[in-house]
């Protein structure tokens, strides 16, 4: 088993102020597969600390140094990659081949993405002709708090972690206890490269110990958060006391609008999307939305599709989902299946793992058939595999159940005309929007409307959200 009980901090790999081991429980097995601590008041004030006094001269380094660094820390993730995938499989139970391609290749995505973006942020400029000795300076925030999720590990803290470094703020992350493997990489990863001591910080810990420490913290400037909304909601309030900046990426319920004149392969592209990551991902297509002309059809679709679905050990190569992270996301989407049954018709999956699977936590592909949006099972985040379908008679009506709520993040559409696309697009509410398949070629804005979140990831737009805006008046040069 591994043991990686120290923290990242200033610099250096340091032993906890207090032992609080903690199992990493592989979800495949039930197993434990390493033994981390968890961080203590004394742990993160250290951190904090480090990135306090880091953050002057990092935020005086010129732009270029900072740009060479971050070139230099792709380089060095792409030559460890292979570790990379390898603990994110191990720690929450993505397979393998999916490991190396989707979940460490996002952060590959995401540091490149940044770099393209880097030259296009103006750090000062002078919008008025008429009046050159005004300037809009944006400066780096400061010390910014980074906890992230064990859904898509690399995705998020490379979105988060690299435009702060590359704006000139300092870091401590705090990653999921869940997935903390593959953020003790990346530690390596930023150590191996040579960034000065206190400017990136890693402090294991969970959510009611460093999470609440770090958000807080009086000498913490903003806190970057993804997660439920639960957590959202507490970290916003914890934050208030300080007044400190919060970006939060938090839930979804994604409705995907299947028009009559939808593509042949529109319903299985979507019931695969739901499935993806074991159904664990924020922007999950989890309410399929169907014109009745076609309704029947598409529930065979689904159901077929979910059957098809091969559930297997996430060590194993090859095109499978692996199970659910831990025992507390699995009895959560069971109880909610189960809940579903009492309600919708179920016509895919159902209660307990998939047959040949006595041990991990591998929940059966599911969809339920004839649902409303008043049910639990279309209201309600299940984080699994899990697909709920509703039919609709009108394009009014569509627009009207997928905004019907709380969540915001991401709505999909599949229509070949244009026209309808085009409308639909702009009258639901969500922070993104994909027609007929189609997702982003370039680094773009991730992040919700309503109860989804706040501020956006990605690009330029989250190189800006580590910023603030100075006027300054009467600068001369």
């Amino acid at each position: 088993m591994l043991e990686k009980r120290d923290f990242y901090i200033n610099g250096q790999w340091v032993k906890p102020a207090k032992a609080n081991d903690l199992n990493v429980i592989n979800p495949a097995n039930e197993e434990p597969c390493a033994v981390i601590s968890l961080g203590s008041q004394d742990d993160t004030d250290a951190a904090v600390a480090a990135a306090k006094a880091a953050f002057e001269p990092w935020a005086m380094t010129p732009k270029g140094e900072r740009l060479d660094l971050i070139k230099a820390l792709l380089e060095e993730y792409k030559r460890r990659a292979g570790d990379m995938a390898e603990a994110i499989s191990m720690e929450m139970g993505a397979p393998i081949d999916m490991a190396r391609a989707a979940q460490t290749g996002a952060g590959i995505w995401h540091i490149q993405g940044f770099i393209d973006s880097f030259n296009d942020i103006a750090f000062e400029t002078s919008p008025w002709p008429d009046a050159p000795s005004e300037k809009i300076i944006h400066e780096p925030i400061g010390v910014c708090a980074m906890i992230t999720p064990w859904n898509w590990p690399m995705n998020q803290v490379t979105l988060k972690v690299i435009p702060a470094l590359a704006v000139g703020c300092t870091v401590v992350l705090k990653p999921s206890e869940e997935s903390p493997l593959s953020s003790i990489v990346f530690s390596e990863i930023v150590d191996a490269v040579g960034f000065p001591k206190g400017v990136f910080n890693m402090v294991n810990g969970d959510g009611i110990g460093v999470g609440s420490q770090l958000s807080c913290h009086p000498d913490v400037d903003m806190v970057s958060f993804t997660g439920s909304t639960r957590a959202g909601r507490l970290i916003t309030k914890a934050a208030a006391e300080t007044i400190k900046r919060v970006t939060l990426e938090l839930g979804g319920k994604g409705a995907n609008i299947i028009f009559a004149d939808a593509d042949e392969k529109a319903v299985v592209r979507g019931a695969r999307h739901c499935f993806g990551n074991t159904g664990q991902s924020c922007n999950a297509p989890t309410r399929m939305l169907v014109e009745r002309s076609r309704y029947n059809e598409a529930v065979e679709q689904a159901a077929a599709e979910a059957q098809k679905t091969v559930v297997n050990d996430p060590a194993q190569n090859g095109r499978h989902i692996g199970p659910v992270v831990n025992k507390l996301q699995f009895d959560k989407i069971q109880g909610l299946i189960e809940v579903g049954m009492s309600e919708a018709r179920l016509v895919a999956g159902g209660l307990g793992r998939p047959e040949g699977l006595n041990r991990g936590y591998y929940v059966r592909p599911t969809v339920f058939a004839d649902a409303n949006n008043d049910m639990t099972i279309a209201r309600e985040e299940v984080f699994g595999p899990v697909l709920t379908m509703i039919p609709f008679d009108s394009e009014e009506e569509a627009i009207s159940i997928t905004n019907d709520t709380v969540y915001g993040l991401t709505n999909y559409i599949q229509t070949q005309d244009t026209a309808k696309a085009g409308r639909v697009a702009r009258r639901v509410r969500s922070g993104m929007v994909r027609i007929n398949g189609t997702d982003s070629t370039h680094p773009s804005p991730f992040g919700g409307y309503k109860q989804s979140g706040n501020g956006r990831e990605g690009g330029p737009w989250g190189l800006e959200d580590f910023l603030e805006v100075k006027h300054v008046t009467g600068l001369e040069s």
